[in-house]
């Protein structure tokens, strides 16, 4: 809900499709109704890119540029999304909004480290991404069935599609661990009493 939330309040969108697992489609569509009225939910596939697959099915066919978002990113700021479709109407085929690594970046195989990888080059990648959605579509066209592929992006770049940046947002993180649901909490409670 608050990845919709925040999405809608971007004021990009034309349509919202939500891909959720197959048994809570009728739950996530009663949750998200009062935030988006006519929101479409569909059931996803096996892997990821069926997922996205499942989810351009259900676009309207006029749509132009598609944002594909994780819901684990539920407090990307509307300003994210935004950027992201101005750079698509710009011309770019795909956009990821990114952050710069500030960790140290090791290459190991098992538990011995082969080389210190140069940060200088290297970014964290968030969503929403964005694309074209006539690219997209024949990437997707294009994929292997059953691939795994770990984001939209990755398959516009094996194809030989230009990907491009715009900066991301420190609150985009991704919430998959305890921890990250202590933060998001943390941040949600100081929105509330800002």
């Amino acid at each position: 809900m608050h990845a919709v939330q925040r999405a809608t309040a971007s004021g990009v969108l034309d349509a919202v499709v939500v891909v959720a697992p197959a048994g809570a489609c009728e739950e996530v569509r009663e949750l998200l109704r009062p935030v988006v009225p006519d929101v479409v939910v569909v059931a996803g596939g096996t892997e990821r890119q069926d997922s996205v697959r499942c989810g351009l099915d259900a676009l309207p066919a006029d749509v132009d540029v598609v944002l594909v978002h994780d819901a684990a990113r539920c407090l990307t700021p509307p300003a994210v999304f935004a950027s992201v479709v101005d750079a698509v109407r710009a011309g770019a085929p795909g956009v990821v909004p990114v952050l710069p690594v500030s960790d140290t970046v090791k290459r190991v195989a098992g538990r011995r480290v082969l080389e210190t990888v140069d940060r200088s080059e290297l970014v964290a990648v968030q969503t929403p991404q964005g694309f074209s959605a006539p690219v997209l579509r024949a990437v997707h066209a294009a994929a292997v069935p059953g691939a795994a592929a770990t984001d939209d992006a990755g398959m516009l770049e094996a194809l030989g599609h230009p990907v491009v940046t715009v900066p991301g947002d420190d609150r985009a993180f991704k919430v998959t661990r305890p921890l990250d649901l202590l933060l998001a909490e943390a941040l949600l409670a100081a929105e509330v009493t800002a």
